[in-house]
C-alpha cells in the first residue's frame, strides 16, 4: 500500500510504500487489549505498602482485663479495629509483571500500526528535523497538518531540536523507533511517522 509522504510544512515530498504485513492487518481488539494490559501491569511499582499488626509502634502489654470489663476481650491496642492500629490484609510490595510471548507482543504492534492506517490517522513525513527549537513555530507547522493529539516516532535518534521544542505542546509525544509501542501508540489520535522510522519498524518486525 502507498502512502504520501509530507513535510512539515504539509507540502508533498512524494509517496513510500508500506508493507502490507505492518500496515494492512485486520483490526483485532483482543490482541491489542492483552498487550496494553501486559504494558501497564508491568509499568507498576508494586512498591505500596502498609503497617500491619506486628509493624505498628506501641507496647504489646494487654491494656484491659479478660472478663469484667463490659467489653470485648482484647490483648494490645494494635489491632486493627482500633484508631492506630495495623491494617487488616493491606497491600505489601509485590511484582505485577506478567508474562507475553514475543510473538504476540510483535503482533501487537503490528496490529496498532495497521489500526492508524485504516482508520486514516496515519502520517508520514520526511523528517521531522528542526533549524531551531522554537515551540511557536513547531505548534504553527502543526496547524498546518492538522495534528492537536500525536505520536511521533523518528528513527533510531530523535531530532534534538525537535524534541525541545515539542515537550511544552499537550497532548503530544515524541519516541525513537525502538520505543514504539502499543499503548502509546493508541493513547494519540494521530501516529506519525518519518520514513526512518517506517524503515526501522520494517526492519524489528520482520
Amino acid at each position: 500500500m502507498k502512502a504520501d509522504v509530507l513535510t512539515l510544512n504539509a507540502e508533498r515530498a512524494g509517496t513510500i510504500e508500506l508493507d502490507e504485513g505492518l500496515f494492512g492487518l485486520p483490526e483485532r481488539a483482543d490482541i491489542l487489549s492483552r498487550v496494553v494490559l501486559w504494558q501497564l501491569a508491568n509499568r507498576r511499582a508494586g512498591t505500596q505498602s502498609v503497617k500491619q499488626r506486628s509493624q505498628v509502634s506501641g507496647t504489646n502489654k494487654k491494656f484491659g482485663r479478660q472478663k469484667g470489663g463490659g467489653t470485648a476481650r482484647h490483648g494490645d491496642r494494635k489491632a486493627g479495629i482500633f484508631v492506630g492500629g495495623g491494617k487488616v490484609h493491606g497491600p505489601q510490595p509485590r511484582s505485577y509483571a506478567q508474562g507475553l510471548p514475543k510473538k504476540i507482543r510483535a503482533l501487537g504492534l503490528k496490529t496498532a500500526l495497521s489500526a492508524k492506517a485504516q482508520s486514516g490517522r496515519l502520517v508520514v513525513l520526511d523528517s521531522i528535523a528542526l533549524e531551531a527549537a522554537k515551540t511557536k513555530d513547531l505548534v504553527s507547522k502543526f496547524e498546518k497538518l492538522g495534528i492537536t493529539s500525536a505520536l511521533f516516532i523518528d528513527g533510531p535518534e530523535v531530532d534534538q531540536n525537535f524534541k525541545l521544542a515539542v515537550r511544552n505542546i499537550p497532548q503530544v509525544d515524541v519516541l525513537p523507533v525502538i520505543g514504539a509501542n502499543v499503548y502509546d501508540i493508541l493513547r494519540r489520535d494521530t501516529l506519525v511517522l518519518t520514513k526512518a522510522a517506517v524503515e526501522g519498524l520494517s526492519e524489528r518486525l520482520k
